[in-house]
């Protein structure tokens, strides 16, 4: 697995530090249109700095963790789209429609959905990231 440098390090880090104070702020409604930017910011840092962790060997379980890995960091810059449109209701105007329940559908289907996408990208994560740990330990001592 590729290592990163002493500054990928601190920009991964920096990314992650930004998520969870966007996250957390916007979560209890601190200043809702700067923290939902704050948090696209660090999940875009965070998520550009672990595409860079390459992995160039054939172990087949750490390729299928890597892929999990990169489908956690898309489901994470989904979760900032969709908390910039809790902000600003951005999709609303999709679903007008001529009988009056398009906004009720919206309710349903896309406001404050990001919390979803949030949960289900940080278990993938942490799942992933302890069995990668665990992988590379197995191939260094084995």
């Amino acid at each position: 697995m590729k290592e990163l440098n002493k500054i990928e390090s601190i920009i991964f880090l920096f990314g992650g530090l930004l998520m969870a104070i966007g996250a957390c702020c916007f979560a209890v409604m601190w200043q809702q249109k700067v923290m939902c930017w704050i948090y696209l910011v660090g999940a875009a840092l965070f998520t550009f700095m672990q595409i860079q962790q390459l992995y160039e060997g054939n172990d087949l379980t750490i390729k299928r963790l890597k892929h999990i890995q990169g489908f956690a960091d898309v489901l994470f810059i989904l979760a900032g789209i969709l908390m910039i449109d809790t902000a600003y209701q951005l999709f609303l105007p999709l679903f007008q429609n001529a009988n009056g329940t398009g906004y009720y559908t919206y309710i349903n289907y896309i406001y404050n959905k990001w919390v979803i996408l949030l949960l289900i990208a940080a278990i993938l994560e942490i799942y992933t990231t302890h069995r990668i740990s665990s992988e590379l330990q197995k191939t260094k001592n084995p």
